[in-house]
């Protein structure tokens, strides 16, 4: 996987954590959450975001200080 690949992967895993945060406040919002359904949203959004730390840390050149 090249660049160009992950920094488009990184845009789609930030894309969808993002649809994940809309989807668990919706589910709170709507008066009756279901609890297993939101800790289900909760742990796939905390996958994305290790996900995501991979790659920025992959893309971003290590500064020698």
């Amino acid at each position: 996987m090249n660049e160009e690949e992950m920094a488009k992967r990184l845009a789609g895993l930030r894309n969808e954590h993002r649809d994940l945060d809309a989807a668990i406040a919706a589910l709170l919002d709507s008066g009756g959450p279901d609890q297993l359904q939101v800790a289900r949203l909760k742990k796939r959004k905390l996958m994305l975001k290790d996900q995501i730390a991979f790659f920025e840390d992959y893309l971003t050149p290590d500064i020698i200080a």
